[in-house]
Formats: C-alpha cells, structure tokens, sequence
C-alpha cells in the first residue's frame, strides 16, 4: 500500500478552493451537487482507508481474533510506521463512527420529534402550528410538509409569506436534506471536508431562493421575505433539515437576490480561476478514490498471502 494509504486522508483539502469559488461562480445548483458529490466521495474513501490501517494495528495486538499470519512483517511492510499509524487508526476509526452514528441518530430522532408534533394536524402540505416563536423549515416524509409557526406568519405579508412557501416546497422537491445530511456525516467522517459542508449548507438555500423566486417572479419580494424572516426567526430544529431563514449567511443571499440571476452554467471554463479549482477537486477526488481502491486490493492480496491455506 505504502504511502496510498494516507493520501485519503489529507486529499479532502484540493477540494477547499471550489468550496470557496463555487458560490461566487457557479449556479447554486450545480454547485450544490459538486461540492456534495465531492464530500461523499472523500469521506467514503479517506474512512475507508482507516479501516485498512486499522486491520494492520489490530493485528498487532495481543488477543485480537484476526489470523497470527496477518501480523508477519511481511504484512506490516505494506504500511509505512505500521506500529504508529495501525494503532493510532484505531481510536479514529472509532471516533468517525462514533460521529456519523450519532449525527444520523439525531437527524432521525428530530425528524421523529416533528412528525409527532404535527400527528393531531391535517395530512396537508402545509402545517401551521400554534406557536408564537417565528420558525418555519421543511420536514421530508409521508407526506413531505412545510412547517411554518403562526408567529413566522405575523411577521410577514401576503406576498413573502408566498416567497416563504416556495421556498420551502424547493426544498422538498429537490431533497436538499439527503445533500445537507451526506456533507453533515463527510464532515464528521474527516474534518478537512468541513468547508464543503458550510459551503453545501449555503449553495442548497441559494438554489431554493433562485427557484423561489422564479416562482413568484420577484426576486426583490424573496429577499425581503428572508430579510424579515432572519431577524425573527430561529431557524430549523437541526442542520440537516433546510430552514427558510437563519443567522450567518442571509446578508450574502440578500445580496445575490438582489442582484442579476446566476448564470446555469454546470461546469466552469477550464482557464479560470474557479475552473482550476473545479479540476483539481475533481483530480484530488479521483485521486482519492484510485488511491483507496490500490490500498484495499493491494492489502487483500497480502493477507490472502499469508493466511495459512
């Protein structure tokens, strides 16, 4: 395996300049999708391969249940500072899994929650709640639902209070928590892809806000509507769930509403500065994925070896 091992590892960070490029330059929706893709694909890759170093330090310890033939030098040889790098994978290894376990756990447990609170409503598209705290968000499933409280909807007009449903239906139409919840566990799974979660997290509510309003056909109505709803609102109940309007990035997408429409273009040109950053993620992830797929064959032919037929 040699050195391919750890290139998983730290190959997260070719991806930081489209995370930082893709939302001044790239359609929301395409940059979306990019930056997801790329996450998924490096935290796959980078997790696998903490596996792999972990099958070389468990192999090392005593009592372990794994094939004294696995522990020969001739299989330590494969990873270079096996006796460091095999045991410290250990705890990391367990650490990501302990991370991703408990960020799904509780992207079902708050979907669970919602679900409960809105069992005594009407199975519409929209939910209402009785509640003076202003927050509104979209909650996928049997049906897929909007939830917007009564106080969200005093602080709005007519007319934003239809920018605020639009926006929410996106949402839902498109699956933006699938995106929100891939980079969520990328995230946890190496911390180097926390900049494409915080840029996913962004590009996923632009690409609502476009759809929004081309909808209502005013963009200036939609940003007046996320404007009023920020200074309110306490957005949704959990990051994988897209809320209409929370603290941080809403003065950005004021801005871009009310500028000119982003232009739909799916891939930058190769001679720019966000098309070479567009082309060195992608390189970075293939790189991963070739890297990791050598280290899994390579160790499997080497342990095959010597197991004792």
């Amino acid at each position: 395996m040699g050195v391919f091992v750890f290139l998983p590892l730290v190959l997260p960070l070719t991806a930081w300049p489209i995370a930082r490029l893709a939302e001044q330059h790239l359609h929301p929706r395409a940059a979306t999708w990019l930056l997801t893709g790329v996450a998924g694909v490096l935290a796959v890759c980078s997790t696998l391969c903490l596996a792999l170093l972990v099958v070389v330090g468990t192999a090392q310890l005593p009592g372990n249940p794994l094939p004294d033939a696995w522990s020969d030098p001739e299989v330590r040889e494969a990873v270079p500072h096996d006796e460091i790098a095999g045991k410290t994978a250990i705890p990391a290894l367990i650490a990501v899994l302990s991370a991703c376990t408990r960020a799904a756990w509780r992207h079902h447990r708050v979907r669970r929650r919602a679900e409960r609170a809105l069992a005594g409503l009407p199975a519409t598209q929209v939910a209402v709640l009785p509640d003076e705290m202003p927050y509104a968000y979209a909650l996928p499933g049997t049906p897929d639902r909007v939830v917007v409280t009564t106080g969200m909807l005093a602080g709005l007009n007519a007319g934003e209070r239809r920018a605020l449903f639009a926006h929410e239906r996106v949402h839902l139409a498109r699956r933006h928590h699938r995106f929100l919840l891939t980079v969520q566990l990328a995230a946890r799974a190496n911390p180097f892809l926390r900049p494409l979660r915080t840029a996913v997290t962004y590009s996923a509510e632009r690409w609502a806000d476009e759809e929004a309003a081309t909808h209502v056909g005013s963009r200036r109505t939609v940003a007046l509507a996320i404007g009023k709803s920020a200074l309110i609102s306490r957005g949704a109940p959990i990051a994988t769930l897209a809320g209409f309007a929370t603290a941080g990035p809403v003065p950005r997408r004021v801005a871009a509403l009310l500028g000119p429409a982003p232009a739909g273009r799916v891939w930058p040109p190769v001679f720019t500065t966000v098309g070479l950053a567009a082309w060195g993620a992608a390189a970075g992830t293939t790189v991963s994925a070739l890297s990791s797929a050598n280290s899994a064959v390579t160790l499997f032919l080497i342990l095959h070896a010597a197991t004792p037929m």
